[in-house]
């Protein structure tokens, strides 16, 4: 058990802490600094939590669930904090399940099933399955990062949903801790035995099973006017899944009203997820269009060809993309020209003939539509892989703008049925235009899901206001096409509000009953779903009305960012909390949280916490504080953020800034003296190599060094060598150099004209030969 907790920090309920490090095994986060990075996600919202909890059993988050009861706190249970609606940030206690229970408890690859811990991550699951053919289908863009248990709670859809279906076809039993401590298994409803175990409430009320029965008793009671309740299209996740409780859904299985709940119900201990067969071959048809009309016209008549996605990347992305250093080998290799608009067309039969005879199929539509010889074809996997590389990072490649205003999201679930696609994009672009801004579109054309965020700066009262106006308008247009207005993302603090006007008050009457029912003292993640607050209310906002704008001078130029500190605010505020630092395999970003799995060490907490610091919001003189230093002590400055981040976030700069506020209040350790001008003493120390090395050859002398310097006793230092590679020298003859005598930088004529070495400290000092043999 760790605690980081101190006297001083406002705002913490000590006991509470206190009682949780008694209990926990696992560890106790309620300091300003650690609440601060959990006091935000994907979306534009921050609330800072009562506290945070990282569980390393299952009895821990069954002791936190109990103690948070009887102090009446509110539970938060929380995965990888990517969520784009506002579902994982709030006053609660919240859990965080990625650094421990991320496991696989059971598979039976015979029924292609698999018990899973909450905090597993996609594609570490896929990963580890990935020899039995098996593979779970929900592909979410952010798979690298995004865990079970918040896809679970999202009702997360992914790429392929018009294949593989969506989170609530994908889930077939949760063992879930309800907000009293009881605890129950979410699952299909058979006639002979109950799915929830009868343990007796705390209370002394009759039990889970009195609780199945009340459930089931809604959905026959209100059956009519579910069944007319929602729009009918395949992404509607708004809401509670009260459909399934429904008698005609037989069977029943009551793990569906858990997903999408968003952790507003009960916290998912154990998942029970359903596997699909690995596709054994796949082909890419990438199809370019003139004007983005048509390739939402064209969307509805491809999907009539079998695909498994049909994914649009619009002109906007496609030019920020290429301006991207890692995307531009992709952009230049399979982009023709300069289309107003892409579609991803994937085809993943067994038979890759018959996934080639559609490609061509593809192709002659595309010809029947008036646009021959405009489809891409893609048969190797590698090729398919870069080009859907660009696909999964549209979120990050649009946030790349470095202007005050970004895309913001809050419409971007819509959907609608695809004969509409073509009007309702038109239209809504064109209410984007009457409010002075712009939208930029990608994603799910398929299934009529399309992304799109209109650019605005949050940070002004105004834009605040447009952001509610534009939200209006386009779910009453939604309304009216029969669309949905959540149908991906969740509803979180963006789209809560809007359920009554969606779905009318009836609904939202029984969202609130089973809410009630379930969770009757409100203490799971309150204000999502239902009673929620008004999506505008700046005092939720990440940039609150009083956001703070820092007037430090930097160290170094940060000039290309617009805000305070000379541009430094505006670099740091790049971060748009969408986690891709956060992935485990692939590349390097970031190291040092592969290592500890802390948020503390991973590029979007450090970036969290600058934020915080600069504008005020840690207190005054944050960037120079021990705190901070203490963020950025596992940065090792190895610059993969600068090139993995799309949006170039470059911790390792930012890094500089902290060390060197903190350098300005307080002297520099002897450490620091010691590295920084080792070149300046190098040659005198050489002289006196003998004197020098006996730090590891007597005993104590290490464990000394350590407490005057910092310099680890465990581990032993370069030798000291008399025979350094000393300047001037001489350059013995050879085929290819000639003779001769050189200063810091030693030239030598070649066949091909000058070679120049740098005789660096480290190697003159302590390893000469690999000078000489350069040489």
């Amino acid at each position: 058990m760790n605690i980081h907790v101190k006297p001083s920090d406002a705002g913490i309920d000590h006991g509470l802490a206190k009682r949780l490090a008694s209990e926990i095994e696992g560890e106790v986060l309620f300091d300003r600094f650690n609440r601060g990075r959990y006091a935000t996600d994907a979306s534009i919202y921050q609330i800072e939590p009562l506290g945070v909890i990282v569980p390393k059993t299952d009895a821990d988050v069954l002791a936190a669930v109990q103690i948070a009861a009887e102090a009446d706190v509110p539970l938060l249970p929380r995965g990888g904090g990517t969520s784009q609606s506002g579902q994982t940030v709030g006053r609660a206690l919240v859990i965080d399940f990625t650094k421990h229970l991320n496991k696989i408890i059971e598979t039976d690859f015979a029924s292609r099933t698999a018990w899973v811990e909450p905090g597993i991550v996609l594609d570490e699951l896929n990963r580890q399955i990935k020899g039995s053919g098996s593979f779970f289908p929900v592909d979410v863009s952010t798979s690298s990062r995004a865990t079970i248990g918040g896809m679970t709670g999202n009702n997360s859809c992914g790429t392929r949903s018009i294949r593989y279906g969506i989170m609530r076809d994908n889930v077939e039993a949760i063992d879930a801790v309800l907000s009293d401590g009881s605890l129950g298994r979410f699952g299909i409803e058979p006639a002979a035995a109950p799915h929830l175990i009868p343990l007796p409430l705390q209370d002394g009320g009759e039990g889970l099973a009195a609780l199945r029965r009340d459930l089931l008793a809604l959905g026959s009671r209100e059956a009519d006017h579910i069944r007319g309740a929602f729009p009918e299209v395949s992404r509607r996740v708004g809401g509670y899944l009260i459909d399934a409780l429904l008698p005609s859904a037989m069977p029943i299985n009551l793990a569906t009203l858990l997903c999408g709940s968003e952790g507003t119900l009960a916290v998912s201990r154990r998942i029970k997820v359903k596997l699909s067969a690995q596709p054994k071959n796949r082909a890419l048809g990438v199809c370019h269009f003139p004007k983005f009309r048509s390739a939402m016209e064209a969307a509805q008549h491809i999907v009539k060809l079998g695909p498994v996605a049909v994914e649009v990347v619009d002109r906007t992305l496609i030019e920020l993309a290429g301006d991207i250093a890692m995307f531009r080998p992709v952009m230049d290799a399979y982009v023709k020209g300069k289309p107003d608009a892409l579609l991803l067309v994937e085809f993943a039969e067994d038979d890759q003939a018959e996934n080639l005879r559609r490609l061509d199929r593809l192709a002659e539509l595309m010809g029947d539509l008036g646009l021959p010889d405009s489809v891409v074809k893609v048969a190797d996997s590698a090729g398919q892989s870069a080009i859907w590389s660009v696909r999964t990072s549209g979120l990050n490649i649009m946030m790349s703008m470095k202007s005050e205003g970004k895309p913001v999201s809050f419409i971007e679930d819509c959907a609608v049925p695809l004969e509409h696609l073509a009007d309702y994009t038109e239209r809504l672009t064109q209410v984007f235009e009457r409010h002075g801004t712009r939208g930029t579109w990608y994603a799910h054309a398929s299934v009529g899901c399309l992304h799109v965020r209109p650019v605005l700066n949050l940070k002004l009262e105004k834009d605040a206001g447009t952001m509610r106006a534009i939200a209006e308008e386009a779910f009453a247009m939604v309304k009216a096409y029969k669309g949905s207005h959540s149908g991906e993302h969740g509803d979180g603090l963006v789209r809560s509000e809007f359920h009554e006007m969606m779905y009318g008050r009836k609904t939202v009457e029984i969202f609130e009953a089973v809410k009630d029912r379930i969770d009757p003292d409100g203490l799971m993640n309150p204000g999502k779903i239902v009673r929620a607050p008004r999506m505008n209310d700046r005092t939720l906002f990440r940039y609150k009305p009083d956001y703070g704008l820092s007037r430090i001078t930097p160290a170094l130029d940060w000039s290309a960012y617009p805000g305070g500190a000379g541009g430094l605010q505006g670099a740091v505020e790049m971060c748009n909390n969408n986690g891709e630092c956060r992935k485990h395999v692939s590349n390097v970003m970031c190291p040092s949280f592969r290592v500890t799995g802390n948020e503390a060490d991973v590029t979007r907490g450090r970036a969290n916490t600058l934020r915080l610091a600069l504008s005020g919001q840690l207190g005054p003189d944050a960037l120079a504080s021990d705190e901070m230093l203490a963020t950025m002590k596992l940065c090792v400055s190895c610059k993969a953020c600068r090139r993995e981040c799309p949006t170039g976030v470059d911790m390792a700069k930012m890094k500089i800034e902290v060390l060197a506020a903190a350098n300005k209040r307080r002297a520099l350790p002897w450490r620091d003296w010691l590295i920084a001008y080792l070149p300046r003493y190098a040659p005198y120390a050489r002289r006196l190599s003998w004197l020098m090395n006996l730090r590891d050859q007597v005993p104590g002398l290490a464990r000394l060094s350590e407490r005057l310097f910092g310099l680890s006793a465990k581990r032993k230092l370069p030798q000291w060598r008399s025979d350094g590679f000393n300047l001037p020298f001489t350059v013995l003859p050879s085929p290819l150099h000639g003779e001769g005598q050189g200063g810091g930088a030693r030239r030598a004529a070649t066949q091909k004209g000058d070679v120049a070495v740098f005789a660096d400290t480290f190697n003159s000092s302590f390893e000469p030969e690999n000078l000489h043999a350069a040489v």
